[in-house]
């Protein structure tokens, strides 16, 4: 599998936490996402999943530092090194 695979599931993950009970305020962040993932799916370019991807990584790592038990840390891990790839 390559990378940008592995960074779109990552993505999914992410987009499934921001569903999440109390995470209203991501909404706008989560429905860019999906529609970055769909976008990817369809023509599988992957310029949109790689910017909103960053900023999600970077908002749920701003989360996480207030809810520790909030984000599983596999997403961020993913997060992290599939976009730097």
């Amino acid at each position: 599998m390559k990378n940008t695979e592995k960074f779109r599931n990552a993505c999914q993950m992410a987009s499934q936490v921001f569903a999440k009970p109390g995470m209203e305020k991501y909404l706008d962040l989560k429905s860019k996402l999906d529609y970055c993932i769909g976008s990817y799916d369809y023509d599988k370019n992957p310029s949109g999943l790689y910017e909103y991807g960053v900023i999600a990584l970077k908002e749920l790592e701003a989360f996480k530092k207030k809810n520790p038990r909030k984000v599983n840390k596999k997403i961020l891990s993913d997060l992290k090194k599939f976009s730097q790839s």
